[in-house]
């Protein structure tokens, strides 16, 4: 992986940027569609190649479970086994363990873990969440990690963080294909900016190829949220991407691109779909609400995705209405390229100097909806 910083905007500090792996190069600041399963829900690769999606995320602790990395290694990796030609994150499975509470325990050595499919116990160390993550032959693995929940007192957070560094140089030791792989290190410490800084400095003297920002959008927030980033980006390396994981809601990307944030992920624009909400501009849109029953106004006036040049709101509403799984399709494919134009906006504010008027804009439209905007973000 090479990443090339581009520009910083004069307004916010805001960055452009381009990332290129084996499988291609896209710009920065980018959002990353959620493939959890080796698929992004109701969505096939051709219609992500079509919305311009160019990375997309999968998971390693429910690939590890089914169909089990051995199998996706025989295929010939992720790209070959989902059919999908552009680049591809994995997460370390870092969160989804640590957020299953009683069904876990956490010592030196690793998590010992019963599956939420069939209850059986498993063993999840640094050093097989990597040899996991090389099977599935992502282009960007992530370093297996302690995430606090929110809140946390402080000594947990610190032995948390320490902790982290500590599985981070396992998992950088067991790292079988750093010329292929860029393996990213997780910066932890909770909500204490002196932590956060603690576990900045500890990341950097490991050395990786790019740092993740984790144990944020936990349930923080989002003004405190905003404080870590704030304290946290500016510490690590301009020559380096910065992945805040787990955040994808329309005002925390924009909140995060101006705090310097590169890469986004999160599950909330195919969830919320399945839920028949859409996201536009002016802030969520319940489809499903039987005041669009007669509305053959597309999603979103504007928008240049399949649905919106396609189908009206009643039309949408009516398979959503019948159980028909192209409704959830084509609002998945709406809230997806909305959040993806989101980004390729950014990316032009930021060539143009003017991301912190941009972000204003942004931000005042969805204002009357931001206070109540309680959406997880988590897979």
């Amino acid at each position: 992986m090479k990443y090339t910083l581009l520009k910083t905007c004069k307004q916010t500090g805001a960055r452009l940027g381009r990332i290129e792996t084996l499988h291609g190069s896209f710009e920065t600041p980018v959002f990353m569609p959620v493939g959890t399963q080796a698929t992004v829900k109701t969505l096939t690769p051709q219609q992500l190649a079509e919305i311009e999606a160019q990375i997309i995320l999968s998971n390693t602790y429910h690939l590890y479970l089914r169909p089990g990395h051995e199998l996706v290694e025989k295929a010939g990796g992720l790209h070959r086994f989902m059919n999908w030609p552009g680049s591809i994150l994995t997460d370390s499975g870092g969160f989804q363990v640590f957020s299953l509470n009683d069904l876990r325990k956490i010592r030196e050595e690793g998590v010992e873990f019963r599956s939420h499919i069939d209850g059986s116990t498993h063993f999840l160390s640094p050093e097989k969440a990597t040899v996991i993550q090389n099977a599935l032959g992502a282009d960007i693995i992530m370093c297996f990690d302690e995430c606090p929940p929110y809140p946390a007192e402080r000594e947990y957070a610190k032995s948390s963080l320490e902790r982290t560094v500590r599985w981070a140089q396992r998992c950088k030791d067991a790292h079988k294909y750093p010329e292929r792989q860029a393996l990213f290190g997780i910066i932890q410490g909770g909500m204490y900016h002196d932590l956060r800084a603690q576990s900045v400095e500890e990341m950097l003297n490991l050395g990786f190829p790019g740092y993740s920002i984790g144990g944020l959008s936990v349930g923080e927030p989002k003004p405190l949220m905003y404080e870590v980033l704030e304290s946290t980006a500016p510490l690590l390396p301009p020559h380096k991407p910065r992945y805040l994981m787990g955040v994808g809601s329309p005002d925390c990307l924009v909140e995060g691109v101006i705090r310097g944030i590169d890469m986004f992920d999160c599950v909330l624009p195919t969830r919320i779909a399945r839920n028949g909400t859409a996201l536009t501009a002016q802030g969520k849109v319940v489809v499903r609400n039987a005041s669009y029953a007669e509305d053959f106004e597309p999603i979103e006036l504007g928008c240049d995705c399949y649905a919106c040049r396609s189908f009206s709101r009643a039309y949408v509403r009516h398979l959503i209405k019948a159980d028909e799984v192209l409704g959830l399709t084509l609002i998945s494919i709406h809230n997806l390229r909305f959040l993806l134009r989101l980004m390729q906006d950014m990316r032009r504010a930021i060539r143009e100097d003017r991301s912190g008027d941009f972000a204003k804009e942004v931000l005042a439209k969805l204002a009357e909806k931001r206070e109540n905007d309680k959406e997880v973000c988590r897979p």
